[in-house]
């Protein structure tokens, strides 16, 4: 039997518009562009991979012009003519001629699980051991930036049992303010409703203590990423000072990021990314350092669209301690899709699809209506 090859790698920009602005503390979100990666082989199968972050070059130093370029430039004349199915030593090839681009490594490496397990004939996460469940839990998170509208938005979710968790996004503001419409929507929605607020490394760590004082006292869940993420000193203090957990995000960024997180007892929970840590791979590795640590987990997204979602809840759903769920809601946030069959969301949860590699489609009417020319 010949050896099987790589032929080619093509990669596309596509542009989807999102159903309402998205507020974060460095910018306002209009539309997702994602980076999609098809990786063709010798075998003919096709491995589908994304790549996406969140407000265009404001949130990370990757981007979807960079992301297609540097994949377009340096990873393709790396891979063409190796062999897909030899993973491990592929991205270790990566790791070894490209520095960082772990949003591309991400991509690039779903690509190649996704192509390997259409190969074996099995789902994405039978390569790393197999499910623990066929659903996993999904919030919604609230950056409309206006009280009454979140809270009629997350009343209208809870009536549909789509989701009962919801992440509100903060920092932009004044502390009070934000505060203020935190406690409205805590108030609103009743204790048995789980609330959590994303700060997004807005705060110093002197705002930080006054404030999640006032949003424990207000019975607010979980605190994510309140300090720049370098700062894993404050990290670890507010971690000692407050009942509430501290979750580590932007600071979990790396196999190393975890080690040094666990070591200093800087977070009770890891928000965990397939695009900063590069990929499915580095996230079975960071959450087996939180299990050793008792540290829980936490299935965090780049805002993906369908691919990198479903890539994200393959390796989520064979996480033993991912006891704060996830927030896959990605693709529920635009207004189309570029596959043929989309995610099922139902009872909170989102269902992971059964079918061999990720269980997806393109469908290139779609990506030919949204890819950018």
């Amino acid at each position: 039997m010949s050896e099987i090859k790589i032929t080619r790698i093509e990669t596309f920009i596509v542009d989807l518009p999102t159903i309402r602005p998205h507020h974060l503390s460095m910018a306002v979100m209009r539309t997702q562009s994602m980076v999609i990666i098809r990786l063709f082989s010798s075998d003919g199968i096709e491995g589908l991979g994304e790549a996406t972050t969140i407000g265009g070059i404001s949130y990370a130093d990757e981007f979807p012009e960079g992301i297609k370029l540097a994949i377009d430039t340096y990873f393709t004349p790396l891979l063409v003519n190796q062999d897909p199915t030899k993973i491990n030593s592929l991205m270790k090839l990566l790791d070894k001629n490209v520095s960082g681009n772990n949003f591309a490594k991400s991509g690039i490496e779903t690509a190649l699980l996704d192509a390997h397990a259409k190969r074996l004939g099995v789902p994405v996460h039978n390569l790393f051991g197999g499910a623990l469940s066929p659903t996993l839990p999904v919030l919604w998170t609230l950056a409309s930036g206006n009280t009454d509208t979140d809270i009629a938005e997350a009343q209208k979710l809870l009536t549909d049992k789509k989701h009962n968790v919801f992440k509100l996004k903060i920092g932009s503001r004044d502390p009070k303010a934000d505060i203020e419409h935190v406690s409205a929507i805590k108030s609103a929605l009743g204790e048995s409703v789980k609330i959590t607020v994303d700060v997004n490394q807005a705060w110093s760590e002197q705002i930080a203590k006054r404030a999640i004082q006032k949003l424990q006292d207000a019975g607010v869940d979980l605190i994510e990423q309140p300090l720049a993420k370098h700062n894993f000193e404050g990290m670890a203090r507010l971690s000692a000072y407050f009942e509430v957990p501290i979750m580590a995000d932007e600071a979990a960024g790396s196999v190393q990021d975890a080690y040094k997180l666990a070591k200093l007892n800087a977070a009770r929970v890891f928000a965990l990314k397939i695009a900063k840590s590069g990929g499915l791979t580095n996230i079975a590795k960071q959450a087996a350092i939180a299990q050793g640590a008792g540290i829980s987990l936490y299935g965090g997204t780049m805002l993906e669209g369908t691919i990198g979602t479903l890539a994200s809840a393959h390796i989520f759903s064979t996480l033993p301690n991912l006891d704060w769920g996830t927030e896959l809601f990605g693709p529920l946030l635009l207004t189309d899709d570029i596959v043929k069959k989309p995610i099922t969301y139902k009872n909170f949860s989102l269902e992971i699809p059964q079918g061999a590699g990720l269980g997806i489609e393109l469908d290139m009417n779609q990506v030919e209506k949204y890819k950018r020319k």
